[in-house]
């Protein structure tokens, strides 16, 4: 995390320091060349919310299987990171087995395997069909078997259906869509709400693009931190509210809604969120440190211990770094 993107507050002596709310982020949007997709669905590239648009994934779950390793977007152009074609048949395979309650583990060795006998090119793609017997994942073509498949299937889908998917839930008219001028207007206010001179335009920017896409839940979590800048605390609960609503695992809206509630002295409702954040994002360092100071406050250190410890593991070098040291050593 930036220094631009966190803002330092003081609060009273018996709390120390705490990171302020984090803004959301805007994922890569934009697909290469600027246009959408709408080529050839086994060739193309998928932005992030391409992803959890086409399985109805929470975009901050899609983050998490990123960063653990589990599923990473693949392609890249100019430094952008999308998914390919092939990425998005594991990101199906991944979820179809999850859902049927394969272990976490089997299906990591199922996704393995999947990579290493899938074609490298997208045309002979359209003939597979995948297929598991709750151990494993196996790849069939019109020819036979790469390896043979036993017990009932769990998974069993045609390539070709998700090509078919793609192109029904992903497409896009020729006219400049609501979802792109939405997304537009999100990253105006990303740019205008770092100095309060801007907060109007930014207000004004984010409510246009929840107007024209009332599924951007980053633009409901901003227009909250709008709010709770401006002393609004009402205002911002019911932003992170409904940014909630469309996301459920998004961490930032959650963090943001922690950091409130311990600002209004519910620090047991603050914890409960906070600890949200973290089963949504582990590696959400600023969301460790609040829940740490959280814990301290309720005169739990050694809950605390684990959360100072991550904390300085994922930014040792963060301004804030010493009041967690001084909390490990026992001296704050």
């Amino acid at each position: 995390m930036s220094e631009d993107n966190i803002i330092h507050v003081d609060f009273a002596s018996r709390m120390g320091r705490r990171i302020a709310p984090l803004r959301a982020q805007p994922e890569d949007y934009e697909a290469p060349g600027g246009h959408e997709p709408t080529r050839d669905p086994l060739g193309d590239l998928y932005t992030l919310r391409d992803a959890a648009k086409l399985f109805r994934l929470s975009e901050s779950r899609l983050r998490y299987w990123e960063k653990s390793g589990f599923i990473v977007r693949s392609g890249e152009i100019t430094s952008r990171r999308y998914y390919t074609f092939q990425d998005l048949i594991g990101i199906r395979a991944a979820k179809d087995l999850l859902d049927e309650g394969v272990a976490l583990r089997n299906v990591r060795r199922s996704l393995d395997a999947l990579r290493e006998s899938l074609p490298k090119v997208s045309r002979p793609l359209s003939s597979l069909r995948i297929v598991a017997d709750g151990q494993a994942l196996f790849v069939r073509d019109d020819r036979g078997a790469y390896d043979p498949t036993t017990g009932q299937l769990l998974l069993n889908f045609d390539v070709s259906s998700l090509r078919d998917d793609v192109v029904r839930v992903l497409k896009r008219s020729g006219r400049e869509s609501d979802h792109r001028r939405a997304y537009e207007h999100y990253l105006e206010g990303c740019r205008l709400d770092e100095q309060e001179a801007t907060w109007d335009a930014a207000d004004a920017a984010y409510r246009r693009a929840v107007e024209l896409d009332p599924s951007l839940a980053n633009a409901f979590t901003n227009l909250g931190n709008l709010m709770f800048k401006r002393g609004r605390l009402t205002e911002a609960e019911q932003f992170y509210a409904r940014a909630l609503a469309i996301d459920p695992e998004q961490p930032e809206a959650l963090y943001n809604l922690g950091f409130l509630l311990y600002d209004r002295g519910e620090v047991v409702q603050a914890v409960s969120s906070f600890e949200r954040a973290l089963g949504s994002d582990p590696s959400f360092a600023d969301a460790h440190f609040n829940l740490a100071m959280a814990y301290q406050d309720l005169g739990k250190p050694e809950q605390a211990r684990p959360h100072w410890e991550t904390y300085l593991a994922l930014d040792p070098n963060s301004p804030w770094a010493e009041i967690a040291q001084r909390h490990l050593r026992g001296k704050a």
